[in-house]
């Protein structure tokens, strides 16, 4: 299958040989955003949410998250993160939290999945603390917004 890593040639998934490639320099940033009704929103900037600081916990979880993102995703090299970093927000438009995640890493492979891994995390878990008040929130525009290093370079999103 041309250009896809993870299948062999007969088809089969497997876990790309890294071992050949230098460990270079590599970040990668995503973000995504938690949309919910104004009023919830509230909650979380004035601290009144049931189950605590919303923001705080949801930023621990994703950090955890992208420590752990090899034991998620099936085909994904455990890695030594040189950094994370995750910032939860309330959006401007006073109806979404906003999240972003950078992580960096000295290694033979990016980032990307983990910083995605840790956007997604902490969205679920803005979603887990405010659920009894908001089912109808919507985790959304979980993307890759900027990685760097390897050999592929750089890619920003437009």
């Amino acid at each position: 299958m041309p250009g896809l890593t993870h299948f062999d040639e007969a088809g089969a998934a497997r876990m790309v040989d890294v071992g050949s490639k230098p460990a270079t320099s590599r970040v990668a940033v995503a973000r995504g955003a938690v949309r919910m009704a104004p009023s919830t929103l509230a909650l979380v900037r004035e601290g009144r949410a049931a189950k605590g600081d919303v923001l705080a916990v949801a930023r621990l979880a994703g950090i955890m998250a992208a420590k752990r993102t090899a034991d998620l995703v099936p085909l994904c090299h455990p890695l030594a993160l040189s950094r994370v970093e995750v910032d939860l927000a309330p959006g401007d438009d006073g109806a979404r939290v906003l999240i972003e995640a950078r992580v960096g890493v000295t290694g033979q492979t990016g980032v990307e999945m983990e910083a995605l891994t840790a956007v997604s995390v902490a969205a679920l878990t803005v979603y887990d603390m405010l659920k009894a008040v908001d089912r109808g929130m919507v985790i959304e525009d979980v993307r890759v917004v900027l990685k760097d290093g390897g050999k592929s370079g750089r890619f920003e999103a437009p």
